[in-house]
């Protein structure tokens, strides 16, 4: 399965989904034009992966900042994985964010409450 790497820029977040190594990571900050076509590939790639994912997935969010329509795709990510969890498999969520950044931290505690998965909420003096 190919690796999905996209450059970040001002307006996306880089991605650098590792197939093999079982590693996602999502970086930087998501206000694009249009979230949905943004993360449709991201999606799709979550699919392909879902049909045989590695024993251990670990997913690291390191967002600045994301605006509301990227809240709902990320929401839809995180159930994507959900569905993936618990078939031989063990998907867990790490999301960053920056030490004095309340509202990062708060919307992190907000996916923890609705996704059944393993999340972990950590701290960073800088993403």
């Amino acid at each position: 399965m190919e690796n999905l790497i996209l450059e970040g820029s001002a307006k996306t977040p880089s991605v650098k989904f590792d197939a093999g190594a079982g590693k996602l990571e999502l970086k930087g900050r998501s206000i694009p034009e249009n979230s949905v076509e943004f993360y449709k590939p991201l999606n799709d790639w979550i699919d392909q992966y879902g049909s045989s994912p590695k024993t251990q997935t670990s997913v690291d969010i390191k967002l600045e900042y994301f605006n509301t329509s990227s809240s709902k795709c990320i929401l839809d990510l995180f159930k994507k994985l959900e569905s993936i969890n618990g078939k031989g498999t063990q998907v867990s969520i790490n999301w960053f964010f920056e030490e004095d950044d309340e509202d990062m931290q708060e919307a992190g505690q907000d996916y923890q409450a609705i996704i059944s998965l393993p999340f972990e909420i950590i701290e960073v003096e800088e993403i």
